[in-house]
């Protein structure tokens, strides 16, 4: 994995929070994404909470769902735990 993509993932983190930036949630789901899509669990789970909650995008609790999946698969304890939950409460999965 590409050292970038934790950068990417700062990024994105200080832009959803406003940190040392102006708060911008469109262009930190920009960033997460660009990680996401590179296989990092970290900005995988950042991505899936951004749209169960509909931070910054439209909210879609599947792609949630997709999301957290990924960091899961790769053993990531809170996308495990978030997945459990959705699974439990139903919510983008059937």
């Amino acid at each position: 994995m590409h050292f970038n993509v934790y950068a990417q993932t700062e990024l994105g983190g200080m832009l959803a929070n406003g940190q040392g930036i102006a708060k911008d949630e469109i262009e930190a789901v920009k960033w997460y994404r660009k990680a996401a899509e590179r296989g990092f669990a970290g900005a995988q789970v950042k991505l899936g909470a951004m749209y169960a909650i509909g931070s910054g995008i439209e909210k879609n609790q599947v792609e949630a769902v997709k999301w957290f999946r990924k960091a899961a698969e790769q053993g990531n304890a809170p996308a495990q735990y978030i997945l459990g939950t959705m699974y439990s409460d139903g919510e983008g999965v059937e």
